[in-house]
Parts: structure tokens; sequence; C-alpha cells
């Protein structure tokens, strides 16, 4: 904890002036009360470049109490230079606690992952959109995307994938696979693996999204149903580590990072950085319940 950092005093607490917080927590409760529908916000400057987390830092900023305890990840790692900016940014800021410790934390934010770990019901996850429009492939004008929301025509998002697999034989969507939202709205959930589609589903805990840049806020409320796009002969999977384990733990029901060394060779290590730590330590954390994980060792 900060007692006397510098900063405090010099600023309104957590930076964004009170005014703008009450609107970004007025558009975030639109957000919740509708899943999966984008709301337009007025994206305040802040002291880092739109494109570096301005949407999350913008969400974080807003909600964030004297009593919240703070953890940021920058894709999986809590050690990667836009995890520490932004953690010593908002610790400047508000002066709260921050950890590396999943479990312990209240609002988590994060660049491009999920945790491996499970989140509880007192957990806000909050998350850094570069891009929030999941129809802007098929459809590059914003007054179209939102009509094709507004009227649930997704046809062209249905084609688009339907082309991919005739063309390459599977659907050729990486991070930021698109979801649907509570059986009505198409989301895209940010670039997260395939691997942590399956773990958006019915979440205990509440899931923001901010996109400084685009100016757009939405979120997943609590044990909300969200499913991976599909077709009924072609579904949905994540990636396929079959074969690999984590070089330091051998655990092997974990989004793997492979690493490469100047002799050639190369072995996979756990991304989630305090999975990985809590796992060498010889904890069991309690990871989320994946039921692809259990198809691919099958």
């Amino acid at each position: 904890m900060v007692e006397n950092n510098k900063y405090i005093n010099k600023y309104n607490f957590a930076f964004i002036d009170e005014s703008t917080k009450k609107e970004i927590r007025r558009k975030l409760l639109k957000a919740v009360a509708i899943p999966g529908y984008q709301v337009p916000y007025s994206s305040p400057e802040m002291p880092i470049a739109r494109g570096w987390g301005t949407g999350g830092l913008h969400v974080t900023l807003a909600i964030i109490g004297k009593k919240d305890i703070f953890k940021i990840i920058d894709q999986g790692s809590d050690a990667s230079v836009n995890a520490c900016n932004l953690r010593n940014f908002v610790q400047s800021m508000t002066g709260v606690k921050t950890t590396f410790d999943t479990s312990e934390a209240t609002i988590i934010q994060t660049r491009h992952r999920i945790t491996e770990e499970e989140l509880n019901e007192n957990q806000i996850f909050v998350y850094q959109v570069p891009q929030p429009e999941p129809l802007r492939s098929v459809e590059r004008y914003e007054n179209k995307t939102r009509q094709m929301h507004g009227e649930a025509d997704y046809a062209k998002m249905w084609v688009s994938l339907y082309e991919q697999f005739v063309s390459h034989g599977d659907i050729m969507l990486g991070a930021g696979y698109p979801v649907k939202v509570n059986n009505r709205y198409i989301m895209a959930p940010s670039p997260i693996p395939r691997w942590d589609i399956p773990n958006l589903n019915l979440s205990k805990a509440l899931h923001l999204f901010g996109a400084g840049r685009e100016k757009r806020l939405y979120a997943i409320p609590p044990f909300t149903k969200v499913e991976p796009l599909e077709f009924e002969d072609i579904k949905f999977h994540i990636e396929d580590f079959k074969g690999s384990a984590c070089s330091k733990t051998g655990y092997k029901k974990a989004f793997l990072d492979e690493m490469y060394y100047d002799d050639g060779s190369t072995n996979f290590v756990i991304n989630d950085s305090n999975f990985l730590d809590k796992l060498s330590e010889k904890e069991e954390p309690i990871q989320h319940e994946n039921k692809y994980i259990n198809q691919i060792e099958e």
C-alpha cells in the first residue's frame, strides 16, 4: 500500500475528474443491463496514447475504490512493460494495494488474456480492447453495423465464417473469435485466444470491456451465457497443445508459449505468469472448467 504517494494530493483520486467517472459508470450500468451491447462514451484524454490501454484504464479508474486490490496482466504476464507502467500509474493515482496473485485481486485489468485461475463473484475483470466491432471485417461503415446489431442481422458474419472454411478447411480466426452473448448480440471478446473463450461462459465475475480509441464500452454480467459462433457440422475448437507440456512444471492443461533459443531448440512454458509461479511453488490453483481441454486430452 502506498501511504504517502507524492501524486495523490496533486491530482483527483484515480486521476479522472468525478463528473467523467460518473458518466463512465452510468454507461457501464447500461452495458451490464444489455449484455454484449456497445455503449458510446466520452473517452477522456489520458497521459498515454490511445491504443495503449486507455479504454481499460478508463474503466478501472472509474470503478476503483481505496479498498480495492489491483492486478494487471499483459498477454498473461505481470511483468511486461505495458502491465508495469499501467500498474504504477494506477497505484500512483489511487494509493491502492497491488498484487500479482489472481485470487487476491478485486479488480484485474488485462490485455489479451484471461487468467488460468478461476475468477470469483467478488472480482471485476477489465479488458483493454483495440477493436470492439466484431462486424468490421464484413462491413466497413459504422451506421451499417449499428443497424445490423439492432436488427440482429448477422448473415454477413456467418457467410464470412463459411467462406473461410470452404477456402481453408477451418475458420481462420484466432485471437478475438466472435461470440454470441445472452442469445442476442454478437460481440468481440477483445483479442484473447480461443483458449479463453469458454472461460467467459457463465463466469462468476463481472467482465467489463473498454475501447478508448473507438469510444465504446460493453460488458458481460456474471453467469451470462456466452457461446462461440459455430455451425452444426463445423465446431469451435481451441488451440491444440497436444503432446506438449510446460517445461518448468510438466503441466499440460494451460495455454502455452513456445520459447525459441539460439541453438534452434524450443520448449513450452505456461503463459499465465502467476499460474506458473503457483504451480512451481507446489500450490494448486483452481482452474476454469473448460470442456475443450478435456476433448484435446482424449
